[in-house]
């Protein structure tokens, strides 16, 4: 005798639509309902940002302490070229990590920003204090293409767990060709001049928040309009930051010094 065919209810059927069956991460079953379609083991899995030897103003992680003063710094910071006075980073973009980025922003799972500013409120010092939090904008036609800002996202869950005041004052002016491939020189040049803020800052202490730091030209041209319309002090949160450290010598950040070229890499 044949079992009877089970079909499912309405609600059922409209559930499995909301919410997929299998993590979009590792592709297992999700044993139960989350606003996120990713399993509680893929959350869990990325890892706090570790190495030996880092810079200790900026963090950029180092394989020697060569590159480093005797103050900790590397070369940018002491050339104060960097922009932001301070960068905290929860972790390297790599494995799960780089994926869970990846379905957020490419894949536009926007109910990620909740779980990944978990992670990223663990990679800020809870003896700091800042005045406003800032999200790295996008150009009017990435944000129209994409549908939201992934920055802003973040920036608002942090500010709630902070209870600091959230704030889009900076416009992103000039559309910037793909920061992907282009040496460091390129980039910084790239995204010179991109940035305008709307409203005087003076002497405020201001949290900049992206989701993945690469060479850091981008966070750096943001910095300075920041810092330009008066803000006192520019710390940078990111979720990620990419590990330079077996392609090139971070004291140089030289014309050969190059990214991985990868677009997905690169973009905002």
């Amino acid at each position: 005798m044949l079992a009877p065919l089970r079909v499912p209810t309405l609600p059922a059927a409209l559930l499995s639509l909301v919410f997929p069956d299998d993590c979009r991460i590792c592709e297992a079953p999700l044993g139960e309902f989350s606003r996120a379609p990713v399993c509680r083991a893929c959350l869990a899995k990325p890892e706090p940002l570790a190495a030996e030897y880092c810079c200790i103003q900026c963090r950029a992680p180092f394989l020697s302490r060569f590159p480093l003063d005797e103050e900790g710094r590397c070369g940018l910071c002491r050339r104060g070229a960097r922009g932001f006075d301070a960068a905290y980073s929860f972790g390297f973009y790599e494995d799960e990590l780089r994926k869970l980025i990846h379905l957020f922003k490419y894949g536009r799972v926007q109910t990620l920003a909740k779980p990944l500013a978990k992670l990223l409120a663990r990679a800020l010092p809870r003896e700091q204090s800042y005045d406003l939090i800032v999200p790295m904008p996008l150009h009017w036609r990435k944000r129209w293409q994409r549908g939201f800002n992934q920055a802003a996202l973040l920036a608002r869950e942090i500010g709630r767990r902070t209870h600091t005041p959230v704030q889009s004052v900076v416009r992103r002016v000039r559309h910037t060709a793909s920061q992907a491939g282009l040496t460091s020189a390129k980039r910084r040049e790239n995204v010179s001049g991109a940035f305008r803020v709307r409203a005087r800052l003076d002497g405020r202490r201001v949290l900049l928040i992206d989701d993945v730091l690469t060479t850091g030209a981008t966070a750096a041209s943001c910095a300075r309009a920041l810092k330009r319309a008066g803000a006192d002090q520019v710390t940078l949160l990111t979720l990620a930051r990419a590990d330079r450290r077996p392609i090139s010598d971070p004291l140089d950040f030289s014309d050969h010094a190059n990214f991985s070229g990868r677009s997905e890499d690169a973009q905002s």
